[in-house]
């Protein structure tokens, strides 16, 4: 079978297309408003603009509809009423994706859930909270924190990213490699298939009826089923958290003490690393009082109880010496850890203070390869003629290279563009792959080519038609067709090796 074709996209500067879409938008219009009050239908530009891309800022298009639905039977009504169109739906949370992944469908529905965000109960005794989609990541462990417990995926963006958007990517988070990523950490997600039927996936148990298909629903970037509740473990929180600044005069070397602190059977809280260039931004922007001389920092956090505590930081200073740790700085309270926390937590706004534009790429390695990815991504810059600063989740191999340039430049936006395609198959040619904890969506569909065989990418499509025969959810994300994969392959990929890196790479 072939893979699900999307909608034809209508070209802007045609004024038949023109027309086609005002007529299309209308029929959607007329529909939706049967299902819908007036004020949760948007149509006209001024009023749609905002939805026209998530936190991937340099794609955009502009939605035909968005519809805000208040009760899930509206939401049932809508999928309902597109499926008998053949219209396309985009499911959006916050939109503070990266990886364009809420970029709507020019003749499709962005179907906003940010109305579905209520907590619906925490139950202290099971550890486990029941959320609407649209809840932020830190309101569940603000609702959680008076009975000691809190939800463990922190990625950066919790202040304002939701759990749907964290189900649908599989977020991770700085903490995720002592706790685990959203998969990890989710027991049930509830929501509504592309025909508007009710559809559930896990339980509050320790099993489920039927075939297990949770773990094929999270990290399915809205491709398979809409999301409207999920129920997510709770876990206690440590008795005391404490953190180490360590210093490198090599990347190396910091690389390497990651991997020893693995090795050691170390298993930290968080574990991450930034190079000289982020930590003179952050510094610059929050005055922790980094080490500017440093090649590289890692931040390394232990938590549990205070014997425990102590026993590990004995043990991850030892570590960290032997890799050729140039300097320490260990928190002695709260307040300290927070601090040696801030310029981590604060990576990408510093990072915008410094660049008018940047491209947060996001792959995963081997923690072995942690040196020897960022010589590579240092020649890259020459090569691409951009900066870039990094800071990784070093502790599980997952990437984040800010990549620094100016969108109003067609030319540097070119470049970038090559510059995070060279950085996600360097990470598949080292053992890798495209993507940890942000997505495929628009960004590395061309890369998917090079991690995965047409058999591989023929699989993930059988899977989708199993869920939306028609490809109407999300169309067009996450999965390469085959036909934009042999383009991509006559370029200059084979089996994620690239003989002729000096070509360019789209």
């Amino acid at each position: 079978m072939n893979a699900p074709t999307p909608p034809q996209t209508l070209r802007p500067d045609s004024a038949t297309d023109a027309a086609s879409r005002t007529r299309r938008q209308d029929e959607v219009v007329a529909a939706l408003a049967k299902v819908l009050p007036a004020h949760a239908l948007l149509w006209h530009r001024e009023d749609t603009i905002a939805y026209e891309c998530d936190g991937l800022t340099a794609y955009r298009a502009q939605p035909l509809v968005v519809a805000l639905p208040e009760t899930e039977p509206q939401v049932a009504a809508v999928l309902q009423a597109c499926h008998a169109l053949g219209v396309p739906v985009v499911a959006r949370g916050a939109g503070t994706g990266l990886s364009g992944g809420a970029m709507p469908h020019e003749l499709g529905v962005t179907l906003s859930l940010a109305k579905f965000n209520k907590i619906v109960r925490v139950d202290p005794l099971a550890r486990l909270a029941v959320v609407q989609s649209g809840v932020r990541n830190a309101a569940i462990s603000e609702a959680a924190s008076p009975h000691g417990l809190y939800y463990a995926p922190d990625p950066s963006s919790k202040i304002a990213c939701t759990i749907g958007g964290n189900v649908a990517e599989n977020s991770g988070g700085m903490h995720c490699l002592k706790y685990g990523l959203t998969l990890h950490n989710v027991l049930c997600v509830r929501g509504y298939t592309v025909e508007g039927e009710a559809v559930s996936f896990g339980s509050e148990a320790l099993d489920s009826a039927g075939l297990d298909l949770l773990a094929a629903v999270i990290g399915s970037e809205g491709m398979l089923a809409v999301t409207l509740e999920v129920t997510v473990k709770l876990v206690p929180k440590p008795v005391v958290a404490r953190a180490i600044l360590a210093s490198f005069d090599d990347v190396q070397k910091a690389g390497h003490a990651v991997a020893a602190l693995i090795g050691a059977g170390i298993i930290p809280a968080a574990l991450e690393m930034m190079d000289k260039p982020m930590t003179a931004a952050v510094e610059d922007y929050v005055k922790v009082g980094y080490d500017l001389d440093a090649a590289a920092i890692l931040i390394c956090e232990s938590d549990g109880t205070p014997e425990e505590v102590e026993e590990e930081i004995v043990r991850m200073v030892a570590v960290m010496e032997q890799a050729g740790a140039t300097r320490f700085e260990i928190s002695r309270d709260e307040a300290e850890r927070v601090r040696f926390w801030s310029g981590r937590m604060n990576a990408f706004p510093a990072s915008g203070r410094i660049s008018p534009d940047y491209m947060c790429m996001d792959s995963t390695i081997p923690r072995k390869k942690l040196a020897e990815i960022l010589t590579r991504i240092s020649a890259m810059e020459g090569k691409y003629g951009l900066r870039c600063c990094n800071v990784f989740h070093a502790g599980d191999g997952n990437l984040h290279p800010l990549i620094l340039f100016d969108a109003n430049d067609a030319d540097q936006l070119h470049r970038a563009e090559l510059f995070g395609a060279d950085i996600l198959e360097t990470s598949v040619a080292l053992g890798g792959t495209v993507t940890g904890e942000h997505g495929v969506g628009v960004e590395k569909l061309s890369s998917m080519c090079v991690q995965f065989t047409p058999e591989e990418r023929e699989q993930m499509f059988g899977v989708k038609r199993a869920f939306d025969p028609r490809g109407l959810l999300n169309p067009g994300k996450a999965i390469p067709t085959l036909h934009r994969c042999a383009e991509y392959g006559r370029m200059h990929v084979k089996k994620g090796l690239l003989p002729f890196p000096e070509l360019p790479r789209f």
